[in-house]
């Protein structure tokens, strides 16, 4: 429903923004509804009527249990308690940068985006750069390696043959 792009799934979202006052998306991690359902999910907060200017996103990445079909319980409440915190000072905050945890995108924004309610759509990733070393000097490495490797193995070899 967030992202799908039949004209159903537009025209909802649509509606969702437009005629409704939608507060806020918390998109959750695959696996929160294991065993039965593994596919990532979204609650979406929103009032009939009104009009939305900006909604808030939350990345929840967890609920306080493993993600696997077990559900081993880890510390039982996971985002929540910062989900239902900053949610309640939203407006205060009014988050910004798209790289925390949760941030506003305006309606405009997600007018343009065919109305794509996906967080993917809207949060930034930061990437680490890995540097690594060059090509020539990663197989000379390897080279000193292979020769202690075939050292150690003539040892054994001179060890077995002693105790014949």
């Amino acid at each position: 429903m967030l992202f799908g792009s039949s004209n159903a799934h537009r025209d909802l979202r649509k509606l969702l923004l437009e005629k409704c006052q939608l507060e806020g998306i918390v998109s959750m991690p695959s696996g929160v509804f294991k065993p039965y359902a593994g596919v990532s999910t979204a609650v979406l907060i929103f009032t009939k009527g009104g009009n939305t200017e900006k909604v808030w996103f939350y990345d929840m990445e967890a609920d306080g249990y493993s993600l696997d079909d077990k559900r081993t319980p880890l510390d039982r409440k996971g985002d929540i308690p910062d989900i239902i915190e900053r949610f309640r000072n939203r407006r205060e905050e009014n988050p910004t940068d798209r790289k925390g945890k949760c941030f506003y995108v305006p309606a405009e924004e997600i007018k343009a985006n065919n109305y794509d309610l996906s967080i993917s759509r809207y949060k930034e990733i930061e990437y680490e750069e890995i540097r690594y070393e060059k090509p020539e000097i990663i197989i000379e490495k390897i080279e000193e390696l292979e020769g202690k490797i075939l050292g150690n193995i003539a040892e054994l070899k001179r060890m077995l043959n002693q105790d014949l």
